[in-house]
């Protein structure tokens, strides 16, 4: 194969991955679960573009424009992101004979972004220290990044197959 195959294989996968979970955030939604809003993201990621990295709050922080839409790209090239250190770890032989338990690890691995990047810069503390319920925050972190693991290796999975 050869290396723009390979990448945009490994984008496709960090896509799938990512709108995995992002059905399962609805999911949770309509469960009545709080999920994360793509907007305190985007404001975040604004934020950083003005030398700003850490917030007291970050719903209180001053609103940037087009916030929602520059969360979900992010979210998205996060995810993209997430996939290539998956493949960067296991190889593109990975990608063509995708296997679980790689995929469920590095999803489950991703969760050091939030508990000790975007948490604490968004002013919810490490992992979630300074909101009501951390453990809770911390698990529900956990599952949710597990499920992007899982939607990796099921990404790959079906990429691997719709190319044969």
């Amino acid at each position: 194969m050869n290396l723009l195959h390979d990448i945009i294989k490994v984008v496709f996968i960090g896509v799938g991955a990512t709108a995995v979970m992002d059905i399962w955030l609805t999911f949770l939604k309509r469960m009545g679960v709080q999920t994360l809003n793509f907007a305190f993201i985007g404001r975040w990621v604004g934020h950083l573009f003005r030398g700003r990295i850490a917030h007291q709050a970050i719903a209180r922080s001053e609103p940037v424009s087009g916030e929602l839409a520059l969360g979900w790209l992010t979210h998205y090239a996060v995810g993209i992101g997430f996939a290539v250190l998956l493949v960067v770890l296991r190889g593109m032989d990975w990608a063509a004979n995708p296997t679980l338990l790689p995929a469920v690890l590095v999803g489950m691995g991703t969760v050091v972004a939030p508990l000790f990047v975007m948490q604490p810069a968004m002013g919810a503390g490490f992992a979630a220290s300074r909101t009501p319920t951390p453990l809770r925050n911390c698990l529900r972190s956990l599952v949710n990044h597990s499920v992007f693991g899982l939607g990796l290796f099921f990404s790959a999975v079906l990429i691997d197959w719709a190319l044969r």
